[in-house]
């Protein structure tokens, strides 16, 4: 083409790989996927439901769900998922917490025990069997 885009269809796949001069490359596969390979090393995959993944060239990825749910997960493994009624959890490999709209944070520690506080300075903690060790109710 006269500004150096080059598509390519692929009959068997029926995918098709359009690359353009600044040097972005689009894939579409018959199912509705859209891969777009950006020049810097950066993905980004529109999944045919509409969810949105990008992937970093530093290891990061990111999905956007169509209900708003974002799920950001590190190079470390740790996982950020804000949910579209203002929760957010966090899942490392020590914990997952979990964090509400209201200030409460419930967190659940690998080894079963549960702790959580309530935005008026109550704190209470489980043990993995769900029996109260600690209850600091004000």
């Amino acid at each position: 083409m006269p500004d150096q885009t080059v598509i390519y269809y692929y009959a068997d796949a029926k995918t098709t790989h359009t690359t353009y001069s600044d040097g972005l490359e689009v894939l579409q596969f018959s199912n509705g996927q859209i891969e777009k390979h950006y020049p810097d090393g950066k993905k980004e995959i529109t999944f045919p439901d509409q969810t949105i993944k990008n992937l970093f060239t530093d290891g990061q990825e990111e999905s956007i769900f169509p209900d708003g749910t974002i799920v950001r997960i590190q190079r470390d493994g740790s996982k950020t998922i804000e949910f579209n009624n203002g929760q957010r959890e966090l899942h490392t490999s020590q914990f997952k917490r979990r964090e509400y709209p209201d200030g409460t944070v419930k967190t659940v520690y690998m080894n079963g025990q549960q702790e959580t506080k309530y935005v008026s300075g109550r704190v209470r903690v489980k043990d993995k069997d769900g029996n109260i060790i600690i209850d600091t109710k004000l």
